[in-house]
């Protein structure tokens, strides 16, 4: 291997709905984070890996930074700030055609304590005519002393590349932390989990918040290759329950379509997919279900 081979984590750190998990699929060059139009879609950290002949990038990308209004919000908003002192970059990425907000100097705010190069990524600059960008670089200027700002689209890929270059030059020499073929540091049971999670907050919009976790109770891979999967939606409420399964099924049949080709892109085997819904009441204020939902932090 290269003597000068470089590696490091970079948290992606932003408001709720910026694009962070836009920016990780594309780089990555697949799903493993899921996307929706809803806020705080992300819940745990999930770690993206990009290999190149001489760099490895980890990508860390954290829940949404936000003032929290549950136990779920509290473990989300921990994450995301105790990650800040543990990667070599940060990229602290903002929506260019929302501008700057009440939450974006939360995240300065809590960003001056920190010692890691930071960079400001402008995203979605599809949306903005470029002469709207120069007064928000400088609002932007006056409030943080960023390493770099730099503007990009992570939906189409505009100025992606040149990001990469530039945060290369700031990781150190160090190993290959995993194997070149590998993208991300999480279980296929978890991915699986969000992805089914992901068709629900599509699907049903407005009508079912984000009170929702998905738990796989079991996987199996058959003597035809196929794999079997059974999945439980918990959510907080009957009423909740009776617009998840639809009428005669029928929400419940989308989901589980749609979910299903995105986990056999994954795999790379054709599955079955059973889908129950159950609910738990206030599942996001219980301790004990939040570990038991995969939700684990030392301390609420």
């Amino acid at each position: 291997m290269d003597n000068n081979f470089k590696s490091g984590f970079i948290a992606i750190i932003g408001r709720p709905n910026v694009g962070k998990s836009t920016f990780m699929n594309h780089v990555i060059g697949q799903k493993i984070a899921i996307m929706s139009d809803k806020a705080q879609t992300t819940r745990n950290k999930i770690q993206g890996v990009l290999t190149e002949k001489d760099a490895q990038y980890v990508f860390i990308d954290t829940p949404g930074i936000h003032k929290p209004k549950h136990r779920l919000g509290d473990f989300m908003v921990k994450i995301a700030e105790d990650t800040l002192n543990e990667v070599d970059a940060i990229l602290f990425m903002i929506n260019a055609k929302e501008g700057y907000g009440k939450g974006d100097q939360y995240i300065i705010d809590r960003l001056q304590q920190v010692n890691r190069p930071v960079f400001l990524i402008l995203n979605k600059i599809d949306l903005v005519h470029p002469d709207e960008l120069f007064p928000l670089i400088d609002l932007y200027k006056n409030k943080y002393n960023f390493e770099e700002i730099i503007p990009i689209s992570a939906l189409q890929g505009n100025n992606v590349k040149h990001l990469l270059n530039v945060i290369k030059t700031h990781l150190p020499e160090g190993p290959q932390y995993y194997p070149e073929d590998q993208v991300t540091d999480h279980p296929e049971r978890f991915i699986i989990g969000e992805l089914i999670r992901e068709k629900v907050l599509q699907l049903t919009r407005e009508e079912i918040p984000h009170s929702i976790a998905v738990v796989i109770e079991n996987i199996e891979t058959r003597d035809s290759d196929a794999v079997f999967i059974q999945a439980s939606i918990i959510t907080e409420r009957k009423t909740q329950k009776g617009i998840l399964i639809g009428k005669q099924g029928s929400m419940l049949k989308n989901i589980g379509k749609n979910a299903r080709k995105d986990i056999e892109a994954l795999l790379g085997s054709k599955v079955y997919l059973e889908l129950w819904v159950k609910v738990q009441k206030d599942w996001r204020n219980k301790q004990s279900q939040l570990k038991e939902y995969g939700f684990r932090s030392d301390e609420y």
